[in-house]
């Protein structure tokens, strides 16, 4: 993705800030006629897997997806929080309408796992994730084993040892100080509010 200078984020650390919120990504990778390929999927990363981190998935085996992603490279997109900004956020008067946000893209090659212990811990490593706040969380183990093997046989699991990683924070850092805190001010009570006065001190 295009990233400027002043909108540069350090990338593990960003895409790790962004966590959990932002684990529901969006998988692309080129399919056998050429076109881009886009799944939307709860993904679990862990940045002390490798040089910048491993990604680690499933698709349902019916997604044609599953048919290629170990054949090309793949991109995960990460969505962070975002907003619309209007000229009367800034306190000078010379702007524009933009669009604030922070994003991570990671690139790797995508491993099947084959075998199924591998296969269940890449379901229980992300179920564990996404149950870990409830209050009677559910896990894997909870599924009789006939349902489970089923259900393993439907998908196929993956990870993604990341090979390049980018994060862009556009937060204004190229305005003045005093927009930049206005910005802030702008957005109190939204997920972009950290960010943004992050990006004033």
């Amino acid at each position: 993705m295009y990233v400027p200078q002043h909108f540069n984020s350090p990338a593990i650390e960003t895409l790790v800030s962004l966590l959990p919120d932002a684990s529901f990504a969006t998988l692309v990778t080129v399919d056998d006629q050429g076109d881009p390929f886009a799944s939307h999927i709860p993904v679990s990363f862990d940045p002390n897997a490798g040089e910048y981190g491993t990604i680690t998935g499933h698709l349902a085996k019916a997604n044609p997806h599953s048919g290629f992603i170990a054949t090309r490279p793949s991109l995960v997109i990460f969505s962070g929080p975002h907003q619309y900004i209007s000229p009367r956020d800034y306190e000078t008067k010379l702007n524009v309408p933009t669009w604030n946000y922070v994003a991570v893209h990671a690139r790797g090659q995508a491993i099947i796992e084959t075998d199924r212990e591998r296969v269940r811990a890449v379901l229980e490593g992300l179920t564990l994730e996404n149950e870990r706040d409830r209050r009677d969380p559910w896990d894997v183990g909870m599924f009789d084993e006939k349902r489970l093997n089923a259900m393993m046989n439907a998908i196929v699991a993956f990870n993604i040892p990341v090979a390049q990683l980018q994060a862009k924070a556009k937060l204004g850092q190229n305005k003045s100080e005093a927009d930049r805190k206005a910005l802030a001010d702008a957005t109190i009570g939204t997920e972009l509010e950290a960010w943004q006065r992050s990006s004033v001190s």
